[in-house]
């Protein structure tokens, strides 16, 4: 009989350290990320730093097709609800685009200055702003902190309105952290102040999929292992409670190149997203 056990909780959720030149990012989305959002903008397909509510960080960015969108996709950022910025992550709207979709990076208000359950209400409202400018569908994705947000975006007590909840086809947690509990005990919860009731709250493992949930897990397969059994786990409850679920380990990939297939049309992280 084999045992596991976790002995540091904050080695488990640290990345960098755990990745060969981990270093180099967050500065390596920098420069492709401008590139995009230069190109874009160049061409008249942006609209950069669009309000959506009162707070400085309440801003998004939307990169446009050159058509008529068949819809909308909204990419929420990570960095454990408390780092970075929309910034970074212009580049990997390319898929989606070049498929014809809008697409809209929202930022957020980080903590301690916000507690999650505030940025899931902020996540909220962004969605809601963008949404109403496009017809057609909406798909969900996220990285990280923002794979937890979208996947809360489709649970039983979304802050989203009933229409707009039912415009979502697809949600796709990269990495996402679905079950907050583990985070009480380790140092980002100087800056996240969880609570164990808000920790319970907030997790979308602990809670029951939206009606018609579509959601698909994905994870790099050279991860740490805490967030390879974070991805696993919500897809394995929601299953059971309805929901129509997968996952996936994609092959070399680690937490911070595993949102790069988000930049590329045809790889399979976009076409799961929009199928």
């Amino acid at each position: 009989m084999i045992f596991h056990a976790v002995s540091d909780w904050d080695d488990a959720y640290s990345n960098g350290p755990n990745i060969p030149n981990g270093s180099q990012w967050p500065q390596a989305w920098v420069a492709p990320a401008k590139t995009y959002r230069d190109t874009l903008t160049a061409l008249g397909r942006t609209e950069l730093d669009v309000v959506y509510g009162p707070k400085p960080r309440q801003r998004l960015d939307l990169f446009l097709p050159e058509a008529t969108p068949k819809g909308l996709v909204v990419y929420v950022h990570g960095g454990f609800w408390q780092n970075l910025d929309k910034s970074y992550w212009s580049h990997l709207a390319n898929g989606a685009v070049t498929h014809g979709y809008a697409v809209a990076m929202p930022q957020y208000t980080l903590c301690p200055e916000a507690r999650i359950s505030d940025i899931t209400r902020e996540i909220s409202e962004a969605i809601t702003l963008a949404v109403k400018r496009f017809d057609g569908p909406l798909h969900l994705t996220g990285h990280s902190a923002g794979g937890h947000l979208v996947s809360r975006m489709v649970s039983a007590t979304s802050p989203l309105a009933p229409d707009i909840r039912a415009r979502i086809h697809n949600t796709v947690s990269i990495s996402g952290v679905h079950d907050l509990r583990p985070l009480l005990t380790t140092r980002l919860n100087d800056k996240l102040q969880l609570t164990p009731e808000e920790a319970e709250r907030e997790s979308p493992a602990l809670l029951t999929p939206g009606a018609n949930t579509r959601l698909f897990c994905w994870v790099g397969a050279n991860e740490r292992a805490e967030f390879i059994r974070q991805n696993d786990l919500l897809a394995n409850i929601w299953t059971g409670l309805g929901a129509v679920t997968g996952s996936y380990h994609e092959p070399d990939r680690h937490h911070f190149n595993v949102v790069d297939g988000l930049a590329d049309p045809d790889h399979p992280l976009t076409k799961t997203l929009l199928s």
